[in-house]
């Protein structure tokens, strides 16, 4: 017979936090049922009302905080806990740093079944706020008024922002000109309900060398072109228009209204050219560390070949370039391939190559034609590698293997089907490139064992 939940929806109860998943949500258990609750803190007794029953499980929402927990501060911004942006700004920051910490080594145990693994501190940030380089904003109408903001978690419910404490300032001014904009224009904006309207979305990049890009998406044409030019006094504007029924941001046609094709970013030394589809880390000051340690534990040299898999823009390959003899980098989005071939000769480095394609397709035939790389780094988007990815780097040999992971669950995944393959985790380094989030970024050094 199946065992039931005793609970019901709807119900409320008091309940004992005694930890917080990799979601950020408070962690309870009551009669063998596991509670998930939002903005709750372990060590807390709380009031819930439960929304969701599962059969191990029940989702509840926080009413009442009975005894709260020394590590909980007020959230700095107005909009949390209905934007979907932020899951621990109720959480002080040095207990999230601990938290992240904790997650990445749970999570490494847990789905990688790596027992022994040591994970050393979370690198935290000084100033945990206004970090974030880019916003992506979606418009509507909210009463009426044309409003920017994010959706509420797990729905396309607008929540309107003034401001955002974590986004760059500048960022979130440029958002309220594009709606004032829109306003005095009468742009009618997009309704993804009916498909009809046609201003979108917004998206905002600013750099550390103080220049600013704007893409305004639209469906269809872009009405009142002259009036926007005038309105946003920006190094690159750029129109994107996305006729199609779909929650991603951009489509395929982008037009330059004024200013330069690309902006201008300068990482480890390093000039970057951006265009509005470069893959650039939201964390300049964060990026420095997560850089300057997967190459520490790299350990490139002079005489060695490196293989930078899903290279973007070239960040890590031509801040390793400057220590190998050779960098190969691969990256299936040919208008970030085409960026690092410039960023190359930006920088005047000659020893790394770009190649296009999908990493399960390009690194697999480079290893069957003899590339036999003396060490690798990739760092994959957040559903992982491809299986014929990991097999590659198995057949190719390679002794040292540096994983750049925005997502412990695969990174966990991941290490598990090299460690198959005879290497071993020996260096785990988380580092916040999201601070008052849930996401945090790993690197993971795996090395071969001797023999295997």
């Amino acid at each position: 017979m199946k065992e039931q939940n005793p609970f019901q929806k709807n119900q409320e109860l008091v309940l004992e936090i005694t930890g917080v998943t990799s979601e950020g949500q408070g962690v309870a258990r009551s009669e063998g049922v596991a509670f998930f609750v939002p903005f709750a803190l372990p060590g807390e007794t709380v009031k819930a009302h439960i929304i969701k029953v599962e059969k191990r499980y029940c989702i509840a929402k926080l009413l009442e905080i009975l005894s709260a927990s020394p590590s909980r501060v007020k959230p700095l911004c107005e909009a949390y806990e209905k934007c979907g942006g932020c899951a621990l700004m109720h959480m002080d920051y040095a207990e999230q740093l601990k938290t992240k910490t904790q997650i990445v080594k749970d999570t490494l145990v847990r789905l990688g079944g790596f027992s022994d693994v040591t994970v050393n501190d979370t690198i935290g940030m000084n100033e945990p706020w206004r970090y974030r380089n880019k916003g992506s904003f979606p418009i509507g109408l909210i009463e009426g008024s044309v409003a920017f903001g994010f959706y509420a978690e797990r729905s396309h419910r607008l929540i309107p922002l003034f401001d955002c404490p974590i986004e760059d300032a500048r960022i979130t001014a440029l958002a309220r000109t594009v709606t004032e904009w829109a306003s005095r224009n009468r742009v009618p904006v997009y309704d993804e309900r009916t498909g009809k309207g046609s201003l979108r979305a917004c998206v905002i990049r600013v750099t550390s060398t103080g220049e600013r890009t704007v893409v305004v998406v639209t469906k269809g044409e872009l009405k009142a072109k002259e009036s926007l030019m005038k309105m946003l006094d920006v190094e690159s504007l750029y129109h994107n228009r996305n006729d199609r029924d779909t929650n991603v941001i951009f489509g395929d046609r982008f037009t330059l209204l004024k200013g330069k094709p690309q902006i201008t970013e300068t990482q480890n030394g390093i000039d970057f050219l951006v265009s509005p589809q470069s893959f650039l880390q939201v964390n300049p000051i964060q990026t420095k560390a997560l850089y300057e340690t997967a190459i520490r534990l790299l350990d490139p040299k002079p005489t060695e070949t490196v293989a930078d898999v899903y290279c973007g823009i070239g960040t890590i390959s031509l801040a390793i370039a400057k220590h190998a003899k050779q960098v190969i980098g691969i990256e299936c989005v040919p208008e970030a391939i085409e960026d690092a071939k410039r960023n190359a000769e930006l920088n005047g480095i000659g020893n790394a190559e770009f190649l296009c394609g999908l990493a399960e397709d390009v690194l697999p035939k480079l290893v069957q034609n003899g590339m036999h790389p003396d060490a690798i780094v990739f760092d994959p988007p957040r559903k992982g590698c491809e299986e014929p990815v990991l097999a590659a780097i198995a057949e190719s040999g390679v002794r040292r293997v540096v994983y750049v992971s925005c997502n412990p669950a695969t990174l966990a995944r991941d290490a598990k089907v090299l460690a198959t393959y005879g290497y071993t985790v020996s260096h785990v380094q988380p580092v916040d490139m999201f601070p008052h989030t849930q996401h945090v970024e790993t690197v993971c050094l795996m090395s071969r064992v001797e023999g295997k």
